[in-house]
């Protein structure tokens, strides 16, 4: 039924199981996300009668490497917290039965390598996908059979329903490494259901800095075409940031939006060429040297080392916590 590698489901799962545990008071703060969650298991083939059998394992896991640690009130605690995630994902997942299918055929319409390691595929669904800009999807491609691994839109939904995707390959990432380079036009691929909570609050009146690392982008440029289609869009400043000038692989169509929308500024940024005549230093150096940040909301998307260092100094340098969205369940807050 599952993948032969688990380790993004599996770590969803626990992060957001132990998120639970230590802070009850803020669990429903995690429904959109398990919903999410719940919805996309679909893929899997899961129904409700497979959670039960799961909790027990997981339960008699926990209990056999906490050794003497695990008591009667851990084990009630950790008990407590599946029964809500449970309850929610299975809720969501029968919710979506009547409306949506398991997973989205799609067809690739459009491939190109921008990098050595970075490529921006088009994909034109059998069946209309609705989403959220800054949602993701998982990506099945023929080639890899039961190996699903998540990549974000990158644009808001258009009329003709094809979605664009940044690939950039990992070391030894089976997906990433055909979606990039052997992938063609005429491919198949299977999407599994929008997940993820990371989206622009419409209600704020506060400017926006938008911090991509790398294909972190991708969410991010879907956010500005959200933006563009306002009728009162606010500035909007975006650092774009890379390795090197080479690897700032979208650049040339960012720099078309800024020429195209006066509210939108972009700077791009690299951290290890010293030959690049703009800003150099990690993303989270540049917007504190270029963004004044009062009166702003951040929106960040990266590695979770890129996501961490960038909220940390927006807040060391005074942007309130709630100001500053981000999506990264392997960041525990202190």
């Amino acid at each position: 039924m599952f993948p032969v590698s688990m380790v993004g489901q599996r770590d969803k799962l626990l992060n957001a199981l132990g998120r639970i545990v230590s802070d009850v008071s803020n669990r429903d703060a995690l429904v959109p996300f398990l919903q999410g969650l719940g919805r996309d298991h679909r893929k899997f083939g899961t129904v409700a009668d497979h959670y039960p059998a799961v909790g027990a394992s997981l339960l008699a896991t926990l209990a056999h490497f906490n050794g003497t640690a695990w008591d009667e009130q851990l084990a009630h605690d950790w008990t407590e917290a599946y029964t809500v995630i449970a309850q929610v994902m299975t809720g969501a997942a029968a919710n979506d039965e009547t409306l949506n299918p398991p997973w989205w055929g799609a067809t690739v319409v459009g491939h190109e390598r921008r990098t050595m390691d970075v490529a921006v595929l088009r994909v034109a669904p059998d069946v209309p996908l609705r989403y959220i800009p800054g949602q993701s999807v998982a990506v099945q491609c023929e080639g890899r059979p039961r190996l699903w691994r998540f990549y974000s839109m990158a644009n808001a939904p258009r009329l003709d329903a094809t979605i664009d995707f940044h690939v950039r390959i990992v070391p030894g990432g089976m997906v990433s490494s055909t979606l990039a380079r052997s992938v063609a036009v005429g491919a198949r691929l299977r999407l599994g259901a929008p997940v993820g909570t990371l989206q622009l609050n419409m209600a704020s009146p506060r400017s926006v800095v938008l911090a991509a690392g790398s294909t972190g982008l991708a969410p991010l440029k879907a956010m500005m075409e959200q933006t563009a289609a306002l009728a009162s869009p606010p500035r909007t400043h975006l650092v774009f940031g890379a390795r090197t000038a080479a690897e700032l692989y979208d650049l040339a169509d960012l720099e078309k939006m800024a020429a195209q929308w006066p509210w939108l500024t972009v700077t791009p940024a690299v951290s290890s060429d010293p030959d690049f005549r703009g800003e150099t230093g990690t993303v989270a150096d540049v917007i504190g040297r270029r963004v004044p940040l009062t009166d702003h909301d951040a929106y960040i998307c990266g590695s979770s080392g890129m996501v961490r260092a960038t909220a940390e100094r927006l807040r060391s340098l005074g942007m309130p916590k709630d100001h500053i969205y981000f999506e990264d369940f392997g960041w525990s807050e202190s």
